[in-house]
């Protein structure tokens, strides 16, 4: 066996790949490296007060991690054309495995969601799961969107809305919201006509409106996001306490596990809400690192995106792109009372083992997007060596001579 499968890091080959590859390889070691260190902070004093001990929660984390990064190595060394036609029967695994949670006797019900299934002593979200396939059939529809019938078109469109239909019946808004999105924007940098694009968002409004009118919880979510401080001490009481969070890191921060919300008031501080913990503990200028990091690295998937030719492996990138550095900022914007609170995790940051591994397989998605472009690119001619022709060179052929 290779080693270098199971190993990232050492790969040897990384010094064939073109150099945005490699650069989001690195940066996204980086963001799960910073990541971890985080969840270590955030979930200790939770840990030891659950568990006894408190390195629970990043023990299983890294349990999750070892298995991400054994996946993330074989997609970057997996051509995307084959990761494409292969996943769509994954997804349509998937799919049903998110159908699965709907039954009371399987599905497991968290804070009123029902979006796991029980796997020994782990619980998956198939939902999370499948966001890394739903961009490669994102791309593989949209990209030969022009080459299709109608038929088949409205196949696969039908497939992707049962897709986030299923998941805003477990329910989940913000998943569901998310992966449509994702979807929007792949069409979109495809060229689909705008007014497709339109009726397409005005449906996904309309799903959000009925799912919201149905669920008592998203509309008393919503109505507290407007003004959390009518009920800190219930419906608000998530969002004040985030904002407390962040209030009390100030300019330069408390302090590298020095939090204080995270251990009395901040609810669920290490998954949702760690970016909260985040913000008291490095402050103003550790958000604002972080915020650039983000920035850098989706100016660098952007750039991969504008240098593939393929339009397929264009959108891959662009999907990526949306789903990473996009529900990152999604969850800034929860924390900070930008956006209605919803349990959207931190990609690479977060603690759960179904998001941790989704987040590596859609980070690998990147990188192999990246390493297509020195396989799309032309290979240049070598001159051969030429030399002045001589007597032995020469035969007479017709009267005339030509080189042999």
């Amino acid at each position: 066996m290779n080693i270098a499968r199971l190993i990232p890091w050492i790969d040897p080959t990384v010094g064939r790949w073109a150099a945005e590859a490699r650069w989001l390889r690195w940066l996204t070691f980086v963001w799960l490296g910073g990541g971890l260190l985080v969840l270590f902070s955030a979930s200790y004093a939770v840990s030891v007060t659950e568990h006894g001990y408190g390195l629970h929660y990043v023990a299983v984390q890294l349990l999750w991690v070892a298995i991400g990064l054994v996946i993330f190595n074989r997609i970057v060394h997996t051509s995307l054309d084959r990761l494409i036609q292969g996943s769509g029967i994954i997804l349509l695994v998937l799919v049903g495995l998110v159908a699965l949670t709907l039954i009371p006797t399987l599905g497991v019900t968290v804070n009123g969601a029902t979006r796991w299934l029980p796997l020994g002593p782990f619980m998956i979200q198939p939902s999370e799961l499948l966001k890394p396939c739903l961009v490669l059939q994102g791309a593989r529809l949209f990209g030969r969107w022009h080459q299709l019938t109608w038929p088949t078109r409205l196949t696969w469109l039908g497939i992707f809305a049962a897709i986030l239909g299923l998941i805003l019946m477990q329910p989940n808004l913000s998943t569901a919201a998310i992966c449509g999105l994702t979807l929007w924007l792949i069409a979109l940098a495809a060229g689909l006509p705008y007014l497709y694009l339109l009726l397409t968002a005005g449906g996904g409004l309309l799903m959000a409106t009925v799912s919201v009118s149905l669920n008592t919880y998203q509309r008393q979510r919503i109505v507290s996001f407007l003004n959390p401080w009518a009920d800190p001490g219930n419906q608000g009481y998530q969002l004040v306490q985030s904002l407390l969070a962040i209030g009390s890191g100030g300019f330069w921060g408390q302090g590298f596990g020095l939090s204080q919300q995270k251990l009395y008031s901040l609810p669920i501080q290490y998954t949702d809400f760690i970016f909260a913990v985040f913000a008291e503990e490095f402050g103003f200028v550790g958000c604002l690192v972080l915020l650039l990091f983000l920035g850098v690295y989706a100016s660098l998937a952007l750039l991969v995106a504008i240098r593939l030719k393929q339009p397929l492996h264009r959108l891959v990138a662009v999907g990526g792109m949306v789903l990473l550095v996009g529900q990152a900022l999604l969850n800034v914007g929860v924390a900070t009372g930008v956006l209605p609170t919803t349990g959207l995790p931190f990609p690479l940051l977060s603690y759960g083992g179904s998001s941790m591994v989704a987040s590596l397989s859609i980070a690998a998605l990147l990188v192999r997007a990246a390493r297509e472009i020195n396989l799309e690119a032309p290979l240049p001619l070598r001159r051969r060596k030429t030399h002045p022709p001589g007597p032995s060179s020469l035969r007479v052929m017709d009267g005339g001579s030509v080189l042999s």
